[in-house]
């Protein structure tokens, strides 16, 4: 099984599907890449070449954000909000949901966390 920006595509599966695994890549990303490389549809993770596999990662380190990038600037973002104390920053903050979702009787996962 290859791996590709730390993730573990199954051999059984096609390209475009197996490539919706790496964090940050969705289905229409993994068409479109599989297509920018001239992979038929149907191929599937097993037949591709080394030098194929090869070209895909070096595609996605150039052109799409993945994994720890994607995770990082997630955060930074969440760190912003929080340091301008916003409400969302400050909903993040105490662990409740922050987009309107009632609090008083749902959410028990989010409000487990942070009773004592």
């Amino acid at each position: 099984m290859p791996y590709i920006s730390g993730a573990r595509l199954v051999d059984d599966k096609q390209v475009k599907i197996a490539l919706t695994k790496i964090s940050g890549i969705g289905r229409k990303k993994g068409l479109q890449l599989s297509a920018r490389l001239g992979l038929s549809e149907n191929i599937k993770i097993k037949e591709l070449t080394k030098y194929q596999i090869d070209k895909i990662e070096e595609i996605i380190e150039q052109e799409h954000i993945v994994h720890w990038e994607l995770k990082r600037s997630e955060r930074t973002d969440i760190d912003r909000l929080i340091s301008i104390s916003c409400y969302r920053g400050i909903r993040h903050q105490d662990g409740l949901p922050l987009r309107g979702q009632r609090s008083h009787t749902n959410a028990r996962t989010s409000r487990k966390r942070i009773q004592k």
